[in-house]
């Protein structure tokens, strides 16, 4: 396996698996309403974030064919906001984990939040930026960005829901909050400095 693809692969799951609006609902699903309907969320989300990949991916590619240099420009921009944002997860302030009381939720809800999540659509296109725009074959790498998306995403968001309460334990105190927010911006950071290999 290549350098891109385990570098992508990282990628993807640190986006699936860190705090977002997503996963946050994915713990009250599975605390409030149980593993199937928590089920239905994972995978609306997961399909409408594959969703959002392949789109940004088009979309970007539509750039680079029309303006070469933002090729470059792409990778260097996509790769300067994950470090921010690793920064960011690596400084996060932290506090108890509340779960509030979840209405109903399913497949929709986890579509509908998951299209208007910024988190998704910035590293979608970071990401595309960063493992699609360059590459020889781009359609082929899009498509594999995706099924890498896709998967990581049922995995990570899958993780919030199956241990939802588990979880909220696990960080319920702001050293192991910490820990967990550090090894994740670490993982981030790993993932951008292999691609520049």
């Amino acid at each position: 396996m290549n350098n891109v693809m385990l570098a992508m692969m990282g990628f993807a799951l640190v986006g699936a698996v860190t705090p977002g609006p997503v996963n946050i609902l994915a713990i009250s699903t599975a605390v409030q309403q149980g593993k199937a309907e928590a089920t239905k969320l994972v995978m609306g989300a997961s399909l409408a974030y594959a969703f959002v990949v392949y789109v940004s991916g088009a979309l970007l590619h539509q750039l680079s064919q029309w303006l070469p240099m933002l090729e470059r420009g792409l990778q260097v921009f996509g790769s300067l906001f994950l470090v921010y944002l690793a920064y960011k997860i690596f400084t996060a302030p932290v506090e108890k984990v509340t779960v509030g009381k979840a209405e109903h939720s399913g497949w929709w809800q986890g579509s509908l939040t998951q299209l208007l999540n910024p988190k998704a659509w910035l590293v979608a296109m970071s990401g595309v930026s960063l493992y699609v725009i360059g590459q020889l074959e781009q359609q082929k790498w899009l498509w594999m960005f995706t099924l890498v998306s896709l998967i990581a995403c049922v995995i990570g968001v899958g993780c919030w829901a199956i241990l939802g309460q588990a979880f909220t334990k696990f960080l319920e105190t702001p050293r192991k909050q910490r820990t967990f927010n550090q090894v994740m911006a670490i993982t981030l950071m790993a993932s951008v400095s292999m691609i520049w290999i």
